[in-house]
């Protein structure tokens, strides 16, 4: 009995500790967050007035939405092969394909430039097709950022996924292109959502890559986050700061999305294993 108190006196503190630093950090997050609220609740009226600030969104939401369906199509098939298909360089996929997330963003944007600098790139852009100092480097540059990130989060989907449903659906006669469409997409659809939410609003406020490769040029490759650089080093804040009021409330808009869809998976899965 007394060791049963113990025991439960250790994890009662250690829940105390941690919700007590969770707390410290919600605190902290929150105020830095604040700053801006408070900033720019006084300066949104500039966005409407502002046709700098208006561009900026517009080609933020444009490059966002393109380089997040890009990654949805790549990023879904790529995925199920790291999860769920069993081949000799797996490991070494993994490992290129997740390489980037332990990379600056600045970094990812001058391996671009560099690769785009070469013959083939030079080629390309003799052909219309550019990418450097152009608005299709943006979706690149955001591309590059997001799809490393959208194939680990899919991929874990993938992995836990129930693979019964999927022998059983091919034991009744359906190929592998119906089990997969009609059985396996939409058990991890809810996470696909999510993380395409969120894979959205990282290219909303990508930065590092999209400098190096397309540079910031006003009203032409000029993205929300790249307005705040510009307006910043120009003096005039409160254009800055009304970009980053916008970035903070789609991010927070998408945040809080991407948030119930996972909760929504978590309840299926809890509700399918009882």
């Amino acid at each position: 009995m007394s060791w049963q108190m113990s025991k439960m006196n250790r994890r009662y503190t250690f829940s105390a500790v941690a919700m007590l630093i969770a707390t410290a950090v919600f605190i902290f997050i929150t105020l830095t967050m604040l700053c801006i609220v408070m900033e720019g609740a006084a300066n949104l009226d500039t966005v409407f007035q502002n046709d700098e600030v208006l561009c900026a969104l517009k080609l933020s939401f444009c490059t966002a939405f393109l380089s997040t369906g890009i990654c949805i199509l790549l990023g879904i098939p790529s995925a199920y092969a790291l999860a769920c298909i069993d081949f000799q360089l797996k490991p070494i996929y993994n490992v290129m394909i997740e390489l980037p997330l332990s990379l600056p963003d600045v970094m990812l944007g001058l391996s671009l430039l560099l690769m785009f600098s070469t013959m083939p790139g030079r080629w390309l852009s003799l052909h219309g097709i550019k990418f450097i100092f152009h608005i299709n480097g943006i979706i690149l540059a955001q591309l590059i950022v997001n799809l490393p990130f959208f194939i680990r989060f899919v991929k874990t989907a993938f992995m836990e996924s129930d693979p019964h449903m999927e022998i059983v659906a091919e034991s009744l006669g359906a190929n592998s292109f119906h089990t997969f469409f009609l059985i396996t997409l939409p058990m991890c659809g809810n996470v696909i959502l999510s993380a395409s939410i969120l894979a959205w609003s990282r290219a909303l406020g990508e930065f590092g890559a999209t400098q190096m490769l397309v540079g910031a040029t006003r009203l032409k490759t000029e993205t929300l986050s790249t307005g705040i650089h510009l307006n910043m080093g120009s003096g005039d804040s409160k254009a800055a700061i009304a970009c980053a009021m916008l970035l903070l409330m789609l991010s927070l808009a998408a945040q809080t999305l991407s948030y119930i869809g996972i909760r929504k998976k978590i309840g299926l899965t809890h509700r399918r294993n009882k």
